[in-house]
């Protein structure tokens, strides 16, 4: 499945090195046949939002783990796309940006047709082919409607998907300069929440983890000096403190940190899918696999 990373360090910049490295080893006929995508995003000291991402294939793994991402920001977002069906090309690889934000996911939502009618003349931002990018839409959408209220947008926006259409997963990932959410939903996938004081549980220590699978490696020295909150699809480290999010969980962090939580979709999807829904392809690229 998709990894997806997100940091908040706000009010205080840290410098964040990522690596966003697909599986290793063998290079398997079907690893070829799969396309993947790496993005990584983050804002300049003026707002500037930046954005960097390729869509790199399996095969290329060993060229790109050499590759290595190196900022200064309040917020990170990071995305690694692995073995979906949609096509290998930029405007499919996340993270997406849009009005001073950006969003990452990690799961399947179909029925586009009725998400593109509802969205209407929403569609005119949306580039690529993704499910993704079309829930970013709505929620851009949506948060306009609620008078600039991110919050408020997204668990909107998230509502109407898991009450209209067929939905495997839906966790999300999205920043803006100062501000980080996440959205766990309902529970195909995990995602974790690390509250981290300065230096993690032994002080004096920066992050310096890659998942269990290797495919996500997070580097961040000034997180010695600084609290930040760290969300990832699976634990970094062995800090202690790692929480996964509940089923339907918004997080909302803001400068401080400061953290408000709660579970804005209580019930499961109207249409959830199971995993043998998937084996015949999606409308278009889902980010599952």
């Amino acid at each position: 499945m998709c990894r997806l990373f997100g940091l908040a360090s706000s009010p205080q910049r840290v410098r964040a090195t990522f690596w966003l490295l697909e599986a290793p080893d063998s290079l398997t006929d079907q690893s070829r046949r799969d396309p993947d995508g790496t993005g990584l995003g983050y804002f300049e000291p003026d707002g500037t939002p930046v954005v960097r991402k390729a869509p790199i294939a399996a095969y290329a793994d060993r060229q790109f783990a050499e590759a290595a991402q190196t900022a200064s920001s309040s917020t990170f977002i990071a995305h690694v796309r692995y073995a979906t069906t949609g096509g290998l090309q930029e405007r499919n690889t996340h993270p997406f940006s849009a009005h001073g934000r950006m969003l990452a996911h990690n799961g399947v939502i179909e029925g586009m047709d009725l998400l593109e009618r509802h969205l209407g003349s929403s569609m005119d931002e949306v580039r690529g082919d993704t499910d993704s990018e079309r829930f970013f839409a709505l929620v851009n959408r949506e948060t306009e409607a609620a008078g600039g209220d991110v919050t408020t947008g997204l668990e909107t926006a998230a509502r109407w998907v898991a009450g209209h259409l067929p939905l495997f997963a839906l966790n999300i990932v999205m920043i803006s300069g100062e501000d980080l959410w996440a959205l766990r939903y309902p529970d195909a996938h995990g995602l974790y929440v690390l509250d981290r004081q300065a230096g993690g549980q032994h002080g004096r220590r920066h992050l310096d983890q890659a998942g269990s699978d290797g495919r996500l490696r997070v580097h961040a020295d000034d997180l010695s000096d600084a609290a930040s909150v760290v969300v990832a699809s699976e634990r970094l480290d062995e800090d202690p403190a790692w929480r996964l999010l509940r089923s339907g969980e918004l997080l909302h962090v803001s400068p401080g940190p400061g953290i408000t939580s709660r579970v804005v979709l209580p019930d499961p999807p109207a249409h959830r899918l199971s995993p043998a829904d998937l084996t015949s392809g999606a409308t278009v690229a889902p980010d599952v696999f």
